[in-house]
């Protein structure tokens, strides 16, 4: 959330709201000078020291709209939503008619899955100012999470049309386009990934030319994991493909990844720093692969396991597991939380106390793959039968694919821990939040990525109790089928 034009703007025609009385600060500045160095503050990050000018100004005039406005836009950078929401709420009701207002008000109360008055918010916004194109991009990331994709889309045009080049705007496009199963275009607007700021900061200025996938049997590739883990493992299938059309590939990556990725067919060298990266004539975003390879819904290369652990590191999990975990039960891995600078981590996430009914599933030891784990749930882990803290141990993804292998089934929220299992074809559920992913498509239990992997979606933002009890059901089947063939076979 950005900390943009918090102060009175046009509206568009209507009659501009009077200025509120002239205010002087404990230092002598007059609230417009004083809020105006908040504003600079929120937008560098400095989060503390915009919040104490805006407290300053308050403390002079406690109603004051744009103090309290730009208030709430600090709090909600700060993760302080409710807060957040409250002080916006106030500075509206006090001078109505700020677009900017409205649509922070909007982008809070989705992330609070205060549904109705985002979308009420964040309609305002637009009827107030109905040429901007951020307002109309927020207002299309609302009517996705109520399953208005129509609308959606035609925001997000309208965005484009205002902006040619709003990067956020194509994004969000192709993001509602793949999530529809519509590859082709999505591909295209995805693209659009790498120009937004967050994309550009993923590479440094690079001197080779970009690959458009030709083949190029005389030059080294460079492929870059330039997104989240999940991404890369998701998008390294395409690895060999590329290896054919070229004499060797490179592969740039976070050393976590290295164990993995390096022993994929047709990796050369394994790069996780920049310096050690060798000459090479051509390079490419792993994420961009699917573009290049024009990869449609039945063309998903989907055979698994495409990743694979190593035998030493297996074993040496089987008889750790083994001299910990009682014999003859299921053993269950559970990952319940991303990184939290994750854009969407609040929604995905949970703590472990949630999860709590599946501990007396049934017969079962549980196996924790989180990484790191969260003080907030050390206490829980208590919930499941053999549960312990491995997160030490975890030191790369290697360290946990070789773990996963001795695991029966892996329950995951949507994070790089359901990639992995998928990728090595491991059983696998995965709690989806709502709005999903794109990579989840629309409704469907199973996903064409990855075939042992299946979904469990929320059908309402941040209502994860249908979910968990359809998880909890299908552990519990599972568990009885166990100790019914056991009884069986005595």
């Amino acid at each position: 959330m950005s900390a943009t034009n918090p102060l009175p703007q046009s509206t568009n025609g209507q009659a501009r709201p009077q200025p509120a009385p002239a205010v002087t600060t404990s230092s002598g500045e007059t609230a417009d000078q004083a809020l105006a160095r908040a504003q600079a503050a929120a937008q560098a990050k400095r989060l503390h020291e915009a919040s104490g000018i805006c407290a300053d100004v308050l403390a002079a005039a406690p109603d004051h709209p744009a103090a309290l406005a730009l208030q709430g836009i600090i709090s909600g950078m700060a993760g302080n939503s409710d807060t957040a929401v409250a002080l916006l709420r106030r500075a509206i009701e006090l001078r109505p008619g700020n677009a900017t207002w409205y649509a922070h008000l909007s982008s809070l109360c989705r992330t609070t899955y205060r549904m109705d008055e985002a979308l009420a918010a964040g309609q305002e916004s637009i009827r107030l100012d109905p040429n901007n194109p951020e307002h109309l991009v927020n207002l299309s990331l609302i009517f996705v999470d109520v399953d208005d994709r129509e609308r959606a889309t035609a925001c997000l045009l309208r965005a484009i049309g205002l902006k040619h080049d709003h990067a956020d705007g194509h994004l969000a496009l192709a993001q509602t386009l793949l999530a529809a199963g519509d590859f082709d275009a999505g591909w295209i607007e995805y693209e659009w990934r790498n120009l937004t700021e967050a994309g550009k900061t993923t590479m440094p200025a690079m001197t080779s030319a970009a690959w458009n996938g030709m083949h190029i049997p005389n030059g080294k590739l460079l492929l870059v994991g330039d997104q989240g883990y999940g991404d890369t493992i998701q998008f390294a299938r395409y690895i060999p493909m590329a290896a054919e059309r070229c004499l060797e590939v490179i592969v740039g990556c976070s050393a976590e990844m290295a164990p993995l990725l390096s022993n994929i067919p047709g990796v050369a060298q394994y790069c996780h720093r920049w310096t050690d990266v060798p000459g090479h004539a051509v390079h490419c975003r792993l994420s961009s692969l699917p573009y290049l390879f024009h990869t449609r819904l039945d063309t998903i290369p989907a055979e698994v396991p495409y990743l694979k652990a190593d035998p030493a590191r297996i074993e040496h999990w089987r008889q750790r597991l083994a001299e910990t975990l009682p014999r003859d039960v299921k053993r269950i891995g559970l990952a319940w939380t991303g990184r939290p600078t994750h854009p969407n981590d609040r929604r995905r996430s949970m703590a472990l106390v949630q999860l709590q009914a599946l501990g007396n599933a049934g017969p079962a030891a549980f196996v924790s793959l989180q990484k790191p784990m969260p003080a907030r749930d050390l206490e829980s882990l208590k919930l499941f039968p053999g549960m312990t803290d491995f997160s030490e141990d975890l030191t790369d993804f290697g360290e946990t694919a070789a773990l996963m292998e001795n695991l029966d089934l892996i329950i995951t929220v949507d994070t790089a821990v359901g990639h992995l299992a998928g990728a090595l074809g491991k059983l696998a559920w995965v709690l989806i939040p709502k709005a999903a992913d794109w990579r989840w498509l629309l409704e469907r239990e199973d996903t064409p990525w990855y075939p042992t992997v299946r979904l469990f979606r929320q059908q309402k933002p941040g209502a994860w109790d249908e979910p968990l009890d359809k998880v909890r059901g299908a552990l519990t089947t599972m568990l009885e089928r166990q100790a019914f063939g056991k009884t069986r076979k005595k």
